[in-house]
């Protein structure tokens, strides 16, 4: 019987940064009005048509004079293609002549055509006046603080070309990318939430018995250096033997010496592209040997037990030990270096660093060598133009950004550095919302334990990392058997790699589990694992449930999923964490509907990345609820992969302990710490888990993963270790098993009680989108765009997915009624095969509360526990 769920006591609430209304300036009302108008006479006509044809069908067919037969034919053949006659009034006399009667039919529908094609001709100038004014509004909107001050973090570039103009709107070709590029952050900031500067703001708050508190409309930027540059000024210096000599140096912690090698994990860092709007420096790791002689016996042996000493001194003991030159004594520590043999001790930015800058600075001062003292000092402007950025105006933080370019480049060419790159993105800056939040908590438990419960029992079957699970819990049986023990997790997880997982990596990764047609294909199964069959079951039986339902509803706008139903249905599946799966998930509220976006495995995931807003009394809050839910006889472990290579992996420490891997130190206590030679794993044979302990503890470690990587980013020890971690990666699409046809495919709304798990959505591919044909006006791609939309029921906005190749798009918000919205979709597509997927906007504009900020929540469930 598993768990009944619980509510987590801390939401987080993420709002976007413009009103949603801001956006409703840049519709065409007035030709949006007149295109509905012409395609409802077009509707009429096409309904008069059909009797005017009959009847004229029989006046053809009644009338002996050969010509006027087939005048009667054309103007049958103009009627049904739509067509105008090209002398009316002829057309008129010509019917008037046979049969008077059908004159009047006749007549309206001509009025009517007639009527369409000057409407036709109105639209063009209404499309012209109104797109010329919402052109002008959206160079206007360009200029909002809120959102040029996102701009300044995430493209510096744009925001330095907007400077360049005066906000009329622009004509030339590069102008055009520049006003879809501003739209497209526009859109991102008023009508969806992307928490990244002034773009998205957090707010937390806490769930109570008392009345909902809407977010604080004053905001506050908190802003870091990115991480990447310290890491090129980190190079630089190491670079440089002089400079070098006075750092200091340690063995590699988790070095181990055995009989005829020395055993250690050896690091390799891949540069980022600094010309990525967001890039970080990638790192992969691996076990490594080196054989064992003399000279590397006695340099070990005087840095045993954390003993650190100056390269320079390491130097001198080495050309006093083998009487080799200087240089060939620094090239031999540069090897050891490289290899990861040694570390310069410090150096490393820790991921509960809260600034990063600052403790570069501080740990240079505290060297007390001249060229660190002046490199500290030199480091003190950098500090200050971080913080003027944060502080400043429009105007003010853009010389801020530009000074600190230039400070920094300055800096790394003085170091010596060989070639002086930065990435585009110098800083990154996150927004809280002042004042605490609060929810009425009944609603809220009352769906954790209901319908959210009921899809957390299928999330399994969508979760990308559970086969990767059950591929190492099937190893481990294998190598150590039933109730077997392993000691050696380097040597494990090693062998893990080499004899399996690398080429089941290779072989999985463009894996689907269902075709196009429905048709379903099995898990690679190497090990003949149950619990992979079982979850080819699951997602079988789940996908047969929705096609099941959605075909005794034909036509359906909504299809409901029963709970006890999905209960049945994920009950099989064995869980390999003894019941314990937390989860977090980003929902939106729609009148009396909840609408879920993403589901997370894990812990404190809606905090982590922005805890540095909120000072240390968040994260110790935090760090107690942990505490609280976490199964009996275990501890909570960050596994904090590795030193840090992006901002988006920094926060406060939220669990009592930290998983120390080998080459890694760490901030927290030495009592909170758990280095990897203290763990070992087990099976247990009684629940079928292979379960990580802590010798030290002698309890049960639960790992847990708190960046904003995905798994697969991070080095191989560290994934490896969260395959024993309840983290998880849900992308929910209870589509996928039923037949996707060709053509337009229009998806009902899939509810679960009260929790939409499912917008209505309509599935095509670029070439069946409305294109523009030689010779096309505005008006007429326009106007296709408004039958489009009629003829297969969209709403009027909706969110896009274009995928036109590899990676993860992005939904784009369009606006049906927005000429400049409809031109930015158009632009997305790269080929007519590009599959493009449109979703209802909900909530939409309607159900937006307090001040129509488009907001979602983040609210973790956990099994049940004394914790509420």
């Amino acid at each position: 019987m598993t768990a009944q769920k619980q509510l987590g006591r801390y939401f987080a609430a993420r709002v976007g940064g413009l009103p949603y209304d801001t956006v409703a300036a840049l519709r065409c009302p007035h030709a949006t009005d007149r295109a509905d108008e012409i395609l409802d006479l077009e509707s009429d006509l096409a309904a008069a048509a059909g009797p005017l044809g009959d009847l004229l069908h029989d006046l053809v067919g009644a009338n002996d004079d050969s010509g006027s037969r087939r005048r009667l034919l054309a103007l049958r053949r103009q009627i049904f293609q739509g067509k105008l006659p090209a002398d009316p009034e002829a057309a008129i006399a010509a019917v008037a002549a046979v049969a008077p009667h059908a004159v009047t039919p006749l007549r309206n529908w001509v009025t009517g055509r007639q009527r369409i094609a000057d409407r036709h001709r109105d639209l063009a100038a209404l499309l012209d006046t109104d797109l010329a004014r919402s052109r002008a509004e959206l160079w206007r909107l360009a200029n909002d603080p809120r959102l040029r001050a996102g701009l300044q973090v995430a493209s510096p570039a744009l925001d330095e070309e907007l400077g360049r103009h005066d906000g009329t709107p622009a004509s030339a070709k590069k102008l055009r990318r520049v006003e879809r590029s501003v739209l497209s952050y526009l859109y991102r900031t008023a009508c969806k939430t992307s928490p990244f500067s002034w773009f998205t703001g957090i707010g937390v708050g806490g769930f109570t018995a008392g009345a909902t508190t809407e977010p604080a409309p004053e905001w506050r930027g908190n802003v870091r250096l990115n991480v990447v540059v310290l890491t090129r000024i980190v190079d630089a210096i190491r670079a440089d033997t002089d400079r070098r000599g006075d750092l200091p140096v340690v063995l590699s912690p988790g070095l181990r010496q055995d009989p005829e090698r020395v055993r250690y994990v050896r690091r390799w860092v891949t540069a980022g592209d600094d010309s990525a709007p967001v890039s970080f420096d990638s790192i992969q790791d691996g076990l490594f040997y080196l054989r064992r002689s003399g000279l590397l016996d006695g340099l070990t042996g005087l840095l045993r037990g954390g003993a650190a000493m100056r390269c320079a001194d390491l130097t001198a003991w080495l050309r006093e030990r083998t009487g080799a030159a200087r240089q060939r004594c620094d090239e031999y520590l540069s090897i050891l270096l490289r290899l990861g043999i040694l570390q310069i001790d410090g150096f490393a930015v820790d991921v509960h660093t809260p600034d990063p800058l600052r403790y570069l600075r501080d740990f240079l001062a505290a060297l007390g060598r001249p060229w660190a003292t002046d490199l500290a000092r030199r480091l003190d402007g950098p500090l200050t133009l971080v913080d003027r950025f944060r502080a400043g105006d429009l105007d003010e933080r853009r010389a801020a950004m530009r000074h600190l370019r230039v400070a920094l480049r300055d800096l790394l060419t003085d170091l010596g550095a060989e070639a002086v790159s930065l990435p585009r993105a110098l800083v990154y800056e996150d927004c809280r919302l002042d004042g605490e939040l609060s929810m009425e908590d009944g609603p809220w438990r009352r769906l954790a334990r209901t319908d959210l419960a009921a899809v957390e029992a299928v999330l399994p079957a969508f979760d990308l990392t559970l086969p990767h699970r059950v591929m190492f819990h099937g190893f481990f049986l294998a190598r150590y058997g039933a109730g077997g023990r392993c000691d050696d997790l380097l040597r494990l997880v090693e062998d893990f790699h080499e004899d399996l997982y690398d080429q089941y990596l290779v072989s999985t990764a463009d894996r689907r589990p269902f075709g196009d047609d429905g048709s379903y294909h099995p898990e690679e199964n190497w090990l003949g694992r149950p619990e992979l069959s079982t979850l080819d079951k699951v997602r079988q039986d789940l996908a047969q449930y929705v096609r099941d339902v959605s075909d005794a509803a034909p036509g359906a706008t909504e299809i409901h999923l029963d709970p006890a139903e999905l209960h049945a249905i994920g009950g099989g599946l064995h869980d390999l964490f003894g019941g314990f799966r937390p989860q977090s998930h980003l929902v939106q509220v729609a009148g009396p509907l909840v609408v879920l976006n993403q589901s997370l495995g894990g812990l404190s995931f809606p905090f982590s990345r922005f805890t540095h807003c909120f000072g240390d009394d968040l994260a110790e809050r935090l760090r107690a609820q942990a505490a609280a839910v976490a199964p009996p006889g275990s501890v909570f472990a960050e596994v904090t992969g590795g030193p840090v290579t992006t901002n988006l992996n920094l926060h406060a420490r939220l669990t009592d302990h930290v998983v120390v891997c080998p080459g890694e130190t760490s901030l927290a206590p030495p009592e909170c710490q758990l280095p990897l030679g203290d763990l070992y794993l087990r099976h247990d044979v009684d629940t079928d888990r292979v379960v990580l302990r802590s010798t030290r503890l002698d309890r049960e470690v639960v790992p847990v993963y708190l960046g904003y990587l995905v798994p697969m980013a991070l080095p191989q020890l560290h994934r490896t270790l969260l395959l024993l971690s309840p983290t998880s990666l849900a992308t929910v699409d209870v589509w996928r098993g039923v037949p996707r046809p060709e053509g337009v495919l229009a998806r009902p709304r899939v509810r679960v009680g009260d929790v939409v798990v499912s917008r209505r959505s309509w599935s095509t591919t670029a070439a069946a989108l409305p294109r523009r044909a030689g010779g096309d006006s505005d008006a007429v791609w326009f106007l296709g765009w408004q039958r489009f939309r009629r003829e297969h029921g969209l709403p009027d906005r909706f969110f896009a997915t274009v995928h036109s190749g590899s990676g993860r798009p992005k939904p784009q918000y369009v606006d049906c009624g927005s000429y400049l919205s409809l031109l930015a979709l158009e632009a997305l597509s790269t080929g007519d095969d590009d599959r493009v997927v449109l979703r209802e906007m909900l909530p939409d504009g309607g159900d937006l509360s307090g001040g129509r900020h488009v907001t979602e929540y983040v609210i973790e469930t956990f099994p049940g526990s004394g914790h509420e």
